[in-house]
């Protein structure tokens, strides 16, 4: 027996916590019968339907994946430009992006039908690190390292931070390795433009546990089931900690 979020996010459709709203607002069917109870339980072979759709169990995937600069991180674009699709095969169509780079970004995205993993590695509450190389265009000073760490409104109403570490520096450039725990659009970006500098260059070089180290430009490698497990326990501790 397995309780019915747990079911459906199995499918891929979404997480438990999705899954647990769509069963309270009655769009949930089990055998033909609208179920509303949370904890309702399913067996294999009962059939789960969800806006017409048969809902079944997949076996989980999980990748990761160098992304190139110039592909956007989504499935399809109404304004035709490359996305990260273009680069993969058919079979990994179904796979999500836990979270985004913009198009001039590189570096790891994670790639996934687990829909569990992916809101407890994007959920806000949970402060989950990604780690990211970056070098501006000028030398940047102490005093803007600590109002990072202090934080910058981006936009009205959005506070954004980031622990910086200095890897070399001159007058025509500073390249760093930049820390953040929020998962604000282009936060990176927006913060050195509050500064005058512009951004070189930026790649995403972990997230969470799971590092780029390994794979080239535009090359995708499965995540081994034992990097899983350490990831997991990892986003329990801090979760817990939370």
């Amino acid at each position: 027996m397995t309780r019915l979020n747990k079911f459906i996010a199995s499918s891929g459709l979404c997480s438990r916590r999705k899954a647990d709203e769509l069963i309270e607002d009655g769009k949930v069917f089990v055998n033909g019968k609208k179920v509303t109870e949370l904890g309702f339980t399913v067996e294999d072979k009962d059939k789960v339907v969800i806006d017409g759709k048969l809902v079944r169990p997949v076996k989980h995937e999980y990748y990761r994946f160098y992304k190139p600069a110039g592909y956007i991180t989504t499935s399809d674009d109404e304004k035709g430009r490359k996305t990260i699709y273009d680069l993969l095969p058919e079979s990994m169509y179904n796979l999500k992006p836990v979270g985004r780079l913009d198009k001039d970004s590189t570096g790891l995205l994670i790639l996934t039908n687990d829909g569990d993993l992916i809101n407890e590695l994007t959920h806000p509450s949970v402060k989950v690190p990604k780690v990211y190389l970056v070098t501006v265009d000028s030398r940047m000073h102490p005093h803007e390292f600590e109002k990072m760490a202090k934080g910058i409104e981006i936009e009205p109403g959005k506070i954004a931070y980031a622990d910086v570490t200095v890897l070399e520096a001159d007058s025509k450039h500073t390249t760093m390795q930049i820390v953040l725990y929020q998962g604000m659009n282009r936060q990176i970006r927006k913060m050195i433009e509050y500064f005058g500098y512009e951004v070189k260059s930026l790649k995403r070089i972990q997230h969470a546990t799971i590092q780029l180290d390994g794979l080239k430009r535009g090359e995708f490698k499965p995540i081994k089931p034992g990097q899983i497990k350490e990831l997991r326990n990892f986003l329990n501790r801090i979760s817990n900690n939370a």
